[in-house]
């Protein structure tokens, strides 16, 4: 986080009219008449330098506050690197932050969002640049947004080496924000894990999602808010734990990227496929070639209950519900059968709810979703 701007970092002074004498002049105009405040930008980030500091690997170079960040690439450590890049934001799950006034845990989304599409190609995040636009700055509010993101960072192992905080008057109210995010790792280019690896006889490894994580939340708005009528502020005995309703839509993305960096280097991933918007079908099929199929088996997990609250609530088919949401999954691997064993152990001394989910089999490139999902 550089600076705050529309486009500028400079305030500057307007005068609509220079003509004639002192008595006919008109005022001039500054960029705060615009709704734009230069001073609380510069609040912000100054209060932010500690808690980005903390995300610095040694890598980093120079510190914050620059037009851009540096990062020093050891090359002596890579035979053949390749660098992984990956954009993403945070969508409307942010109206729900900005509805209960909680703004720390949307960080840690974005963060995931960017890292686990990293990792997946067996890349491991270095750094990560965010952009921050507000209707209005309000430190404090940025100084939440920012601890999230830096907590995702330190979760994930990489830097948060930079960005923008932009303010636009006018565009999104003073209470509105976006979010969205940059992610750079590094991998060997003949250790880039991805559909080519996939043989007929690999174990699929699922890795339990916290929850909805950050996909489908305007379908989430409109069935349980909207047509539904239900508070955020409501506990919903269905949901369990005494958690309202609102507490449970801002529970963070888990992050995967140090558990998938793990089996890499102990076990023969062939790859990863990270459950996001298009859920399990439509993420799963990106790792498979034309002579494959993945077989999942529902039974092998329950859902957490939310997913049935939108379900019941929504009367939304079981496909469609496939479709939109991970469904209690947030990242796959897929392994060599001789190597699954030792890829549960080592999950699970990792503290990652993992389970074995299914299997590859001869096919024509297509995701089996077999078996019905365990009841509690």
């Amino acid at each position: 986080m550089t600076h705050v701007s529309e486009r500028s970092s400079q305030a500057r002074k307007i005068t609509p009219w220079n003509g004639g004498t002192s008595r006919g002049r008109k005022r001039t105009t500054s960029y705060a008449d615009a709704g734009v405040s230069i001073h609380a930008g510069e609040q912000a980030v100054e209060l932010l330098k500690t808690k980005v500091r903390k995300t610095f690997r040694p890598e980093v170079v120079g510190g914050i506050g620059g037009f851009a960040g540096l990062f020093a690439l050891d090359t002596t450590k890579y035979r053949k690197p390749l660098l992984a890049s990956s954009a993403d934001g945070v969508g409307t799950k942010l109206v729900i932050a900005q509805q209960m006034g909680i703004h720390d845990t949307v960080g840690i989304d974005l963060v995931a969002m960017v890292v686990d599409d990293i990792v997946a190609c067996g890349a491991e995040p270095l750094f990560l640049l965010d952009y921050i636009a507000c209707g209005e700055v309000v430190p404090d509010r940025v100084i939440e947004i920012a601890a999230g993101i830096t907590d995702g960072c330190r979760y994930a192992g990489c830097s948060l080496l930079g960005g923008e905080i932009a303010e636009h008057p006018g565009v999104l109210r003073p209470d509105e924000y976006d979010l969205a995010a940059t992610g750079v790792g590094v991998v060997e280019a003949d250790e880039v894990l991805d559909e080519k690896r996939v043989e007929v006889g690999d174990v699929i490894i699922a890795m339990g999602s916290s929850g909805l994580h950050s996909n489908g939340y305007s379908l989430v708005r409109h069935v349980l808010l909207g047509a539904g009528r239900m508070r955020l502020d409501t506990v919903v005995d269905e949901l369990g734990a005494q958690r309202t309703l609102g507490e449970e839509l801002l529970t963070p993305t888990k992050i995967y990227t140090k558990d998938c960096l793990a089996l890499i280097k102990e076990c023969e991933v062939h790859a990863f496929a990270h459950i996001t918007g298009g859920g399990i079908p439509g993420n799963l099929v990106r790792v498979l070639r034309s002579h494959v199929d993945a077989v999942m088996d529902r039974s092998t997990w329950r859902p957490q209950p939310i997913f049935d609250l939108i379900a019941s609530k929504g009367k939304i088919e079981p496909d469609e519900m496939e479709r939109t949401f991970n469904m209690g999954v947030g990242m796959i691997c897929i392994v060599a059968p001789q190597d699954a064993d030792r890829a549960m152990a080592l999950l699970k001394a990792r503290n990652v709810d993992a389970w074995v989910a299914g299997e590859i089999v001869e096919g024509t490139g297509q995701v089996q979703m077999i078996g019905q999902h365990t009841r509690g």
